[in-house]
């Protein structure tokens, strides 16, 4: 169940619209089946219908007019609430919804169980499933009734009649949600021939320079350019920045004004402050670094280090596993800006929708997370080219990011970010099944001779015994064996990348084995390959047995090959 609750000047205005049945289509049969005193006028059940319409306007309204005469009534004097039952639930009885309602205006303090001074209201069904509670908010010792965290105090009672009542429980937020366009932006935009509200279009511009942006300053710089955005920057006596304020050129007011937005209006993250807080900790590498034969591939970085994200997630704690999850929203954000056209429809969606796990009551540790910030940024200057494998690579990772997001989200209880990572999820995978087709077609038309695919289908099966079935059953198995060639060819030994790939972080959660192994063995392999020395090191460390609650084995010096680590979660 969900409730809806606002307030207004006139109370014959509400009675009217909860009682019409010739504007408003849907209102069927309606009735009053709740009331202050259970006595109040039912002008749906009266042969009398406007007589008796007026009759109940006047009980309503008494106490309001005798507060009014000693100047103590408030302006908006009706509340109004309308308490709506999820699609699919069974349709209460009137009795039922009588109990509802009386629960409602009790939680919400207008009227308070056992309180003779209560406020005044009805409970009008005009449909089967809602009704609207209308109620004037002088209490009869001629106060302003008390209802503070009305919403709140009526969402939390509705959680418990979902529960008393057998009703489908709803998912409900804590209250971190970016807010909503309001009707009146939504029917601005419809009417405008607009899929977006402006609201919605500015926030995802805002996320979306953020994500790119070094510093506060080149935010603002790369905010005033945008074509077709107003920006307005407040400022400190002291000349430092205070906040600003953006709006869509053309949108304005009845006077002609622009209809600005603070950052605050369009998320609780994009408020000024804390954008400061979280680009005053990034630090950008170098793009070349002196003494390095082979620079580092930014796609490669970036992978690296949102495929850490799951272990800081269950191991890491709460306040840094939420800056992790921001940094990642931050590399979702990026991605449109970067990616081929046919993808950015599913990743500009994943990016909107993502977003809402970015944020909750847990407040983030905004100087964890640099490594994947500071990729994310380094992305600027590596945009997808060639076959597309970066970008393939890193969606193959952030699919699974994001299940653990939402397994993270899921054992705090953030209902609504554990439904948006499941609905994100949904556009990561299909942006990566488009991302990854040309690649991996590209690497299985080089597949190498049936020798060579023969030596390193007896390295999958002695160092992944438990993947190896899977993996060359696999239709990218090809596109595997590819790449263990050429990372061969370079001067890397395929079975110490099996090795390193197999312990970078198990397997068993992978919706395809080959795939992720490929995109690894490719980041692997792009790095310089070891000297003898160091590769005559590399075996020395793996031949070292571990101890036994490490979970793993390494091969002993009297094994031929190595080991295949022991499966993990």
């Amino acid at each position: 169940m969900i409730a809806k609750i606002g307030s207004g000047k006139s109370t014959a205005g509400l009675i009217r619209y909860l009682f019409d049945t010739k504007k408003a289509k849907d209102h069927t049969d309606p009735h009053l089946v709740a009331s202050w005193g259970g006595f109040a006028p039912d002008p749906g059940r009266a042969d009398d219908f406007g007589a008796t319409k007026m009759r109940l306007v006047a009980d309503l309204d008494l106490r309001v007019k005798q507060a009014r005469r000693l100047g103590r009534a408030p302006e908006r004097h009706v509340w109004h609430c309308s308490v709506r039952a999820a699609p699919g639930d069974r349709h209460l009885t009137d009795a039922e919804w009588a109990d509802i309602a009386h629960r409602i205006v009790a939680a919400t303090g207008i009227a308070p169980q056992g309180d003779p001074d209560g406020c005044r209201w009805v409970a009008v069904r005009h449909a089967d499933d809602h009704i609207h509670i209308a109620a004037t908010k002088v209490r009869g010792d001629l106060r302003t009734a008390r209802h503070w965290n009305d919403y709140l105090t009526a969402d939390k009672e509705l959680a418990a009649i979902e529960k008393e009542y057998g009703l489908k429980r709803v998912v409900r937020g804590d209250r971190t949600a970016a807010q909503r366009p309001t009707r009146a932006e939504t029917e601005k935009a419809r009417r405008a021939g607009k899929t977006k509200t402006s609201r919605e279009r500015l926030r995802t511009t805002v996320r979306q320079l953020v994500s790119i942006a070094t510093s506060p300053e080149e935010f603002l710089h790369l905010l005033d350019g945008v074509e077709g955005v107003l920006i307005d920057v407040q400022r400190f006596p002291s000349g430092d920045v205070r906040g600003y304020k953006v709006a869509v050129e053309g949108d304005t007011n009845t006077i002609g004004e622009p209809i600005w937005f603070s950052g605050a209006k369009l998320a609780p993250d994009l408020s000024f402050p804390k954008i400061r807080e979280r680009l005053t900790v990034i630090e950008i590498p170098p793009a070349t670094q002196p003494g390095r034969r082979r620079q580092p591939n930014p796609w490669h970085q970036a992978t690296a280090a949102a495929e850490r994200i799951p272990h800081h997630l269950d191991h890491g704690d709460d306040a840094a596993a939420q800056a992790h999850i921001a940094a990642f929203g931050e590399a979702i954000d990026v991605l449109p800006l970067l990616a081929p056209s046919h993808l950015r429809p599913h990743l500009q969606q994943a990016a909107i929708v993502f977003e809402r796990t970015t944020r909750s009551r847990i407040r983030a540790q905004q100087d964890q997370a640099r490594a994947l910030r500071s990729a994310v940024r380094a992305l600027r200057t590596a945009p997808v080219t060639g076959d597309g494998s970066g970008l393939a690579m890193f969606l193959d990772i952030a699919v699974l990011v994001v299940i653990a997001t939402a397994r993270w989200h899921q054992g705090r209880r953030h209902d609504q970010q554990v439904a948006a990572a499941h609905h994100a999820l949904v556009h990561l995978q299909a942006a990566y099944q488009q991302a990854a087709a040309e690649p991996l077609a590209a690497l299985a038309q080089r597949q190498p001779p049936a020798r060579t695919m023969e030596r390193h289908a007896q390295r999958i099966i002695a160092i992944l015994p438990d993947h190896a079935q899977e993996v060359l059953d696999d239709p990218a198995w090809p596109a595997l064996a590819t790449a263990l060639t050429e990372a061969e060819t370079t001067g890397h030994h395929p079975e110490q990348l099996l090795q390193h790939a197999a312990r970078q972080r198990t397997l068993d959660d992978a919706r395809s084995t080959a795939r992720t192994l490929t995109w690894r063995i490719q980041r692997l392999a792009a790095r310089q390959a070891p000297s003898d020395r160091a590769r005559a090191a590399q075996a020395r460390t793996w031949a070292t047995p571990r101890p036994a609650h490490s979970g793993q084995t390494r091969p002993s010096p009297s094994q031929p090959g190595p080991a295949a680590p022991t499966r993990h979660r």
